[in-house]
C-alpha cells in the first residue's frame, strides 16, 4: 500500500469515528444556507440527516479506496436523486448541499491534516483532488438521477392527465371523482366558464398535430390540448367576456388550421362531453380544407340540416326543386336568391351587390317564385328558401 492510500485510510477511518459531528456541522451549514432545507419540508430535518451520514459514509470508503460491497457507490446517489424528484426539490438546490458536504467534508480532513509530519504535508494537494473527485461523481450520479425520474414523473403525469381528459370527452365527468380528479390533474377549477373546441387535420401530418396552446397562454388563457382520430380535441378556459369565442376563432385561425369548430361555453367541467359534441357538429358544418373557424351559435342552421340530410334534401326539394332543375338559368336565379334574402328582401340591397339594376333583381325573383310556386312576399317562402339554401351548401 502506497503512503497516499495509507494515509486517506487512516484519515477516513479518524473521520468515520467522529461521523456524528461532522452530520451535525453539515446538517447546520446546509439549512443555513438552503431555505427549502432549513423548512423542513418536503425532506424531515432526520430524513435530512440518514441521508447525509449515509452518503457521508460512503464518500468516506470511497475516498479509502474502500467502496462498500452491499450498497454500490452510484446506486445510492442514483437512489438519493430519484427521491429527491419525486419529492419535489429543485435539482440545483440539492446539488448545493452536495457542494456544501464537499465542503464541511473537506475542511475536517485539513484540520487533520495539520496535525501530520512535515513529510506527509505535500500530499494534501492530491488528497484534496480524491475529496473533490468521489464529491463530483457523487453529483454527476445524483443529477443523471434526477433527470431520468423527473421525465418519468412527467410522462406519467402527462399520460394520467391525458387518461382524464379522455373521461371528459367520453361523458364519465358526471361521477363528481372524476371530474374532481380531472379538474386536479388539469389544474383548473370544476366550476368555470369553458369551450371546447375540435381542430381537423384533414391534410396536415398526424405525427405533427397543431397546438394553439402557447399562443393562447400568450394572451392569458388556459387550455389543453390532445390528438384524436384525425383532430384534435381542445379545452378552453375563457373569462367570460362576450369577444372570448371571436378571440379564441382569431388565435386558431393564426395557427393556419384546417378548420375548426368551437362549442358554446359551458360552466362546468362535467358538460365537457357535450360541449365536444357541439364543436364536432359545428367542425362538420365546414368544407374540408376551408381554413374556416366557426362556433356552432354561428353554424346553427347548418348544424341542425347537417344532422338530419334526409329533412335537408326534402327542404330543397320542396322550395327548390323547380328552379335546380332549370338548367342554363339555375346558377344566376340561386345565387340572385341568396343575395337578396341576405340583404333583407330588398331588391335594392342585391342589385348593388350583384352590380345590376334594381329590376333586374325583381325580374330573377319573379322567376324564381313562378319556378317553385311560391309567392316571392309568403313568410313560409322566405324561410323555406334560405333553409334549402342551406341544405344544398352542405352538399358541397
Amino acid at each position: 500500500m502506497n503512503e497516499e492510500l495509507a494515509l486517506r485510510r487512516e484519515l477516513s477511518l479518524t473521520l468515520v469515528d467522529d461521523i456524528d459531528r461532522l452530520i451535525d456541522s453539515l446538517v447546520a451549514d446546509i439549512c443555513a444556507h438552503s431555505p427549502r432545507y432549513a423548512s423542513g419540508s418536503p425532506v424531515t430535518r432526520e430524513d435530512l440527516r440518514l441521508a447525509l451520514r449515509g452518503n457521508m459514509e460512503l464518500a468516506l470508503l470511497e475516498f479509502a479506496g474502500m467502496p462498500a460491497t452491499d450498497r454500490g457507490f452510484e446506486a445510492a446517489a442514483a437512489e438519493n436523486g430519484r427521491l429527491r424528484a419525486e419529492q419535489g426539490m429543485p435539482l440545483a438546490t440539492v446539488l448545493q448541499a452536495y457542494r456544501r458536504g464537499g465542503r464541511v467534508l473537506w475542511q475536517a480532513m485539513a484540520d487533520w491534516m495539520r496535525g501530520r509530519s512535515p513529510d506527509q504535508q505535500h500530499l494534501v494537494g492530491d488528497m484534496a483532488g480524491a475529496v473533490w473527485e468521489t464529491i463530483d461523481r457523487f453529483s454527476s450520479a445524483v443529477a443523471d438521477a434526477y433527470r431520468l425520474r423527473t421525465l418519468e414523473l412527467q410522462h406519467r403525469e402527462s399520460s394520467r392527465r391525458g387518461a382524464l381528459f379522455e373521461a371528459l370527452l367520453d361523458g364519465r365527468g358526471s361521477d363528481p371523482a372524476v371530474a374532481g380528479a380531472a379538474a386536479t390533474a388539469l389544474g383548473v377549477p370544476r366550476q368555470g366558464r369553458y369551450v371546447a373546441v375540435v381542430i381537423a387535420q384533414d391534410a396536415q401530418d398526424p405525427a405533427s398535430p397543431p397546438d394553439p396552446g402557447p399562443a393562447l397562454e400568450a394572451l392569458g388563457t388556459w387550455s389543453f390540448w390532445r390528438p384524436r382520430a384525425e383532430t384534435v380535441a381542445g379545452l378552453v378556459r375563457v373569462k367570460g367576456h362576450g369577444s372570448d369565442p371571436e378571440l379564441l376563432a382569431g388565435v386558431l385561425r393564426g395557427q393556419a388550421v384546417c378548420r375548426a369548430g368551437i362549442s358554446p361555453p359551458f360552466e362546468e367541467l362535467a358538460a365537457a362531453a357535450q360541449g365536444f359534441r357541439l364543436a364536432r357538429r359545428a367542425l362538420d358544418t365546414l368544407p374540408p380544407g376551408s381554413g374556416e373557424v366557426a362556433s356552432l351559435d354561428e353554424r346553427l342552421v347548418h348544424a341542425a340540416l347537417g344532422a338530419e340530410p334526409e329533412i335537408a334534401d326534402r327542404l330543397a326539394v320542396r322550395y327548390l326543386d323547380a328552379v335546380l332543375r332549370s338548367g342554363p338559368e339555375r346558377p344566376v336565379l340561386l345565387e340572385t336568391l341568396r343575395v337578396w334574402l341576405d340583404s333583407g328582401c330588398s331588391a335594392s340591397g342585391a342589385a348593388t351587390r350583384l352590380f345590376c339594376h334594381r329590376n333586374t333583381i325583381l325580374n330573377r325573383i319573379s322567376r324564381v317564385a313562378e319556378l317553385t310556386g311560391w309567392p316571392a312576399d309568403s313568410g313560409e317562402a322566405r324561410l323555406g328558401w334560405a333553409l334549402a339554401l342551406r341544405a344544398l351548401e352542405l352538399e358541397h
